[in-house]
């Protein structure tokens, strides 16, 4: 039996969840089960409220806003417990077309594909203005260069992920999950798959973030920082090797004027070259030490898949001697005495 749940990280999203989850299909070929899951981050207009009027088989609530990748987290970790085979991220505003789900879940479905990533269109989508574009194209073209994957619409939060997938991405960010869980997905080699999807228009502003260069300075951050974490000695030591390459210019040039006999008045050149290849080389050498927490931390997240693997063994287990005890007939030993 294959379940599939659907989770939409909210945000006061009262008035447009209702819309959305009637959007979402109730059956899909291949699919046995499909659930809903809304993860309500700290809404104040009701939202927890309004997915229960709905029927929402799962809702987990947190006290007060976290951000968009800690629900991202809750959800999985939800997804995951509630038995999920295939877990379908979606966004509550009506963006995404609940009727391209089935086109999200079917590579996963036929084993071609960990994730699903819903591509926009965006170089020709009218909903988009121009910057934002731009914006998007620059930001998918640097994801694709890091994560090693093709995939045109880095950004979109509309995706498909495996059980396997979900259990081995370990989203670290506090920003946005989207190019961190792509860069780990591409690192880890999972099979990652692109797919046009249809959207719609959106009036209300993003809550994810509150300008543009804030928002590009934010996913800066959050792509060098997956890049950096799940490559550090590649990352550490070509940041190293530049600084020394610098470090060599100002000696090159007080060796020219040494030469000539006039090296005395070009003492610094030599002082400052020499601290900028000693910067140089430690800072290859913490690419080094990088490299081998990153060893330690691969082994942490392999025993951290196997422990999530024994538990739906154990879940497993548990289900099937529970349908054994409710299959058998009661029978009692006790014996009366008169």
């Amino acid at each position: 039996m294959t379940k599939l749940v659907i989770q939409i990280p909210c945000l006061n999203e009262a008035e447009a969840l209702p819309a959305t989850l009637a959007a979402l299909p109730r059956r899909i070929e291949g699919i046995d089960e499909i659930e809903f899951l809304v993860i309500d981050d700290g809404s104040t207009d009701g939202t927890s409220e309004i997915a229960r009027l709905w029927g929402v088989h799962h809702i987990v609530r947190h006290r007060r806003n976290r951000g968009l990748a800690a629900a991202f987290r809750s959800g999985i970790e939800a997804a995951l417990a509630a038995g999920a085979d295939i877990i379908v991220n979606t966004d509550a505003d009506g963006q995404y077309e609940g009727g391209d789900i089935a086109l999200l879940v079917a590579p996963v479905l036929s084993g071609e594909a960990d994730i699903v990533v819903g591509d926009r269109g965006v170089a020709g989508n009218a909903h988009f203005s121009p910057f934002k574009r731009l914006l998007q194209r620059l930001g998918s073209a640097v994801v694709q260069r890091l994560a090693g994957a093709a995939v045109p619409d880095a950004v979109s939060g509309f995706r498909a992920i495996s059980r396997d997938a979900a259990q081995r991405i370990n989203i670290t960010t506090e920003f946005s999950y989207t190019t961190d869980m792509l860069i780990q997905a591409g690192r880890k080699r999972m099979a990652i798959k692109s797919m046009p999807i249809r959207t719609n228009r959106t009036e209300r502003p993003s809550r994810l973030f509150k300008s543009i260069p804030r928002f590009i300075a934010n996913t800066g951050v959050t792509m060098l920082r997956a890049y950096a974490t799940h490559n550090p000695l590649r990352a550490f030591m070509t940041v190293g090797l530049f600084i020394a390459a610098v470090g060599l210019l100002p000696i090159i040039r007080f060796l020219w004027f040494w030469t000539a006999g006039a090296g005395e008045g070009h003492v610094q050149s030599l002082v400052l070259g020499g601290a900028l290849l000693v910067l140089g080389t430690l800072v290859a050498i913490l690419g080094m030490i990088a490299d081998l927490i990153g060893s330690n931390r691969k082994l942490l997240e392999a025993n951290l898949v196997r422990l999530r693997q024994i538990e739906d063994r154990l879940d497993a287990a548990m289900q099937r001697n529970s349908d054994i005890s409710s299959a058998q007939p009661f029978r009692s030993d006790r014996k009366d005495v008169a």
